[in-house]
């Protein structure tokens, strides 16, 4: 496996200057190069002074049969969950590769980076990540959003494919844990979340993503204070909505890891895309 990290000027020009990192999640078929080339994330990260880690999707050369058979399930779909099937329990630790190993091996090798301002971010599978993570480990991040991301795993067909797989059918209670939507619903904090999803995007029209259970879960559960969902109109599925609303992203995440007013305005939007306001 390998990643990528951006750093920002701030980490090179100033001595003995550590940066925050934002985290970011990358979906199926994806590896820690598509994001880096084509999300347009370095562009606020410089202004921001956030560098930015880019993991890839799932190991890399373990062999197991039909680990390279789908595009949705084995090599480049590692859910961030560790498997507890055989034969994937044996390297498919995504969870555990993002939550553990990636942070050590990044602090430990690059003293830029600040381990205390930490946040998270993803697209489609990866949004589901970053959705999970955070919600399952309360304080680990600081902030976090998602681009289209698989939201209530356990009611579409990617989400039941890749937990059958990786947890067995009968394991319903590992599925419940590794669910956005169901985790919202006993989640216990604040939860200042981002989420941009395109009405264009073929993956939501087929309920593949399902933004709207995870909002009505948050609604019932009182986490939706700050939960501002944006459907972009027309918007697809692609980097090149990533890179159009990429800034806000960042925004959203320097609000917590630089103690500085980002320029979207906040507020709930279940419906419309929010006026956005640059200072």
């Amino acid at each position: 496996m390998a990643f990528n990290l951006y750093l920002p000027p701030q980490a090179t020009t100033t001595p003995l200057h550590r940066v925050p990192v934002l985290i970011y999640l990358s979906g199926l078929t994806c590896t820690g190069d598509n994001c880096a080339e084509k999300g347009f994330f370095q562009h606020r990260a410089s202004q921001k002074g956030i560098a930015i880690v880019y993991p890839d999707t799932s190991p890399r050369g373990l062999m197991i049969e039909g680990e390279d058979d789908s595009y949705d399930f084995g090599s480049r779909a590692g859910f961030y969950v560790d498997a507890t099937k055989e034969p994937w329990s044996k390297g498919y630790n995504m969870y555990s590769y993002i939550t553990e190993e990636l942070p050590k091996a990044l602090f430990s090798s690059f003293e830029q980076l600040d381990s205390s301002r930490v946040s998270i971010t993803g697209h489609s599978m990866g949004g589901h990540g970053a959705l999970t993570l955070f919600l399952k480990n309360p304080g680990k991040y600081k902030s976090v959003s998602a681009f289209a991301p698989i939201a209530n795993p356990i009611n579409c067909p990617w989400g039941q494919k890749a937990f059958k797989g990786y947890f067995g059918e009968d394991q319903q209670s590992k599925w419940k844990d590794h669910d956005a939507t169901e985790l919202v619903k006993k989640y216990k904090g604040p939860l200042d979340l981002l989420i941009d999803v395109g009405t264009g995007d073929n993956f939501y029209k087929q309920g593949q993503l399902l933004p709207e259970n995870f909002v009505k879960a948050a609604k019932e559960s009182g986490n939706d204070k700050d939960l501002v969902v944006r459907y972009q109109p027309d918007y697809d599925h692609s980097y090149y909505t990533m890179a159009s609303f990429a800034d806000d992203h960042v925004d959203h995440a320097a609000k917590r890891l630089c103690n500085q007013v980002a320029g979207m305005k906040s507020g709930k939007s279940y419906d419309v895309q929010l006026n956005i306001t640059y200072e």
